[in-house]
């Protein structure tokens, strides 16, 4: 008993030093520029839709007619990146995931010109109708995320999404810096994002799996790799709330 109280003493004085001491230096920058993507500058949108359960399959049709229509058009400087319903988490729910590239230049002059366009006025008055609620973040890219590029189906997608205490965004970046090499073996890693605007100190993970069982499978398979489970074990007290939400890509989503 003695033994096994001394061993777990180094652990347990660990984990409360986490609680109160610093473990990075102090900033000398925003952590958008500390721990975002350099090579780039592409700004991405999440937007979260509630819908009319009523209303789901019409709304998923209208969507599927109109939201090609500016991921095609080069004439807008963005790109949908995926478009889901959520399947496990709550329901009648959309998502929906776009990239501006040039950031948030980009972004201004998508939306200047979706506003002159008539088709999206009139498909966002039509939407409207169906909504209970909506709300969307702008993100940024983790440097040390996989990038998200279209992929071939079928899978499904977990969206992990942490809501971070205040001022831990930088130790939750160096931690995770380490942690994604031991979740990349079975190409399961869409891509990382931070909030910018919207509810901040967010982080979501997107990734992808065949299954629910190979999702299982890969997700126990991580506490056998040396070094997961330490990694788990200091980000766990840097989390306030966490939702899992399982998707279902729509058609028209290049991430399938």
């Amino acid at each position: 008993r003695g033994l096994v109280s001394s061993a777990s003493r180094p652990r347990e004085d660990s984990w409360l030093k986490s609680l109160f001491v610093r473990k990075v230096d102090p900033r000398k920058d925003a952590h958008s520029n500390l721990l975002a993507k350099r090579e780039t500058s592409s700004l991405y949108k999440l937007q979260i839709h509630n819908v009319k359960p009523e209303c789901l399959e019409a709304y998923n049709k209208l969507c599927q007619e109109v939201l090609p229509k500016i991921h095609e058009e080069k004439h807008y400087p963005c790109a949908l990146v995926g478009t889901w319903n959520t399947w496990y988490g709550e329901q009648d729910q959309a998502v929906h995931l776009w990239r501006y590239e040039g950031g948030y230049p980009a972004l201004n002059e998508v939306m200047s010109k979706l506003r002159q366009n008539k088709e999206f006025t009139a498909f966002r008055k039509e939407r409207g109708n169906m909504l209970l609620s909506r709300k969307n973040q702008l993100l940024l890219e983790f440097s040390f995320w996989n990038e998200p590029v279209p992929r071939e189906g079928p899978n499904i997608y977990e969206l992990r999404s942490y809501q971070l205490r205040p001022g831990t965004m930088i130790e939750w970046g160096n931690y995770w810096a380490r942690a994604i090499r031991f979740r990349q073996d079975n190409n399961e890693a869409v891509g990382g994002f931070f909030s910018q605007i919207g509810q901040l100190y967010m982080v979501h993970h997107l990734w992808a799996y065949k299954d629910l069982q190979t999702r299982e499978d890969i997700r126990n398979a991580a506490w056998h790799k040396p070094g997961w489970d330490e990694l788990v074990y200091y980000t766990v007290p840097l989390i306030q709330e966490m939702e899992s939400r399982i998707m279902i890509p729509l058609k028209i989503s290049p991430l399938q």
